[in-house]
């Protein structure tokens, strides 16, 4: 698991201390561990950071954290997003988890956040982004599958039934038609913070805007 990123925030009530096993774990998107004192700073203030290719261990990691965070107290969580791509199983597997939490999820994009992961995004209680992040609309790749007729099968039906629950869940957060999310995923769509924020994926833009 990663912790990371910083938003303003009230600091929560109580000492928590990360739990041993994750001190100095490599980071999810398998890039340079984060040094184990920073990694338990950004814990004890609630903060989780997801960043590369949401994959099947970073979806277990990123929702193992969450659900500790939330035993912990009823403060928000942070959820920190850098993640342009991913698997739409393990989109859902964060998504499981953040839909069986009591405490609110409050979702920042800070770079970009595109593919599977926008299922992520749209499942947060909050959505916030940096002033130059981008939310790319685009349908999650898919992995090969290899087996039997019958699993490909399978392995398609899974992945057809997840895309619908996508669809369903930005047009429920947007307030757009189906059509129009099924268009814009078809399409690739590429959204900035401001065209975001306009479509109803995000809540509020973190940042001041230059002057003119």
């Amino acid at each position: 698991m990663r912790t990371g990123g910083h938003i303003r925030g009230s600091q929560p009530p109580y000492p928590f201390r990360q739990p041993e096993p994750w001190r100095g774990h490599p980071v999810p998107s398998g890039g340079e561990p984060m040094s184990p004192w920073l990694e338990e700073r950004l814990f004890e203030r609630r903060i989780v950071l997801v960043s590369g290719a949401l994959s099947g261990p970073v979806a277990s990691q990123t929702a193992a954290a969450l659900l500790t965070l939330d035993a912990a107290g009823a403060d928000p969580v942070q959820l920190h997003l850098a993640v342009p791509d991913g698997a739409l199983t393990a989109a859902f597997a964060v998504v499981d988890a953040i839909d069986a939490m009591q405490a609110p999820v409050h979702a920042v994009v800070t770079s970009e956040c595109g593919g599977a992961a926008v299922a992520v995004l749209a499942a947060a209680q909050r959505r916030l982004a940096y002033r130059h992040a981008r939310v790319r609309l685009s349908e999650p790749r898919t992995d090969a599958v290899a087996g039997t007729a019958d699993e490909v099968a399978a392995a398609a039906g899974q992945y057809l039934r997840e895309l619908e629950e996508l669809t369903l869940r930005l047009a429920d957060v947007t307030g757009r038609s189906r059509s129009r999310v099924e268009d814009d995923l078809s399409a690739g769509r590429v959204l900035t913070a401001e065209q975001a924020q306009e479509y109803g994926l995000i809540d509020e833009i973190i940042g001041k805007r230059p002057a003119d």
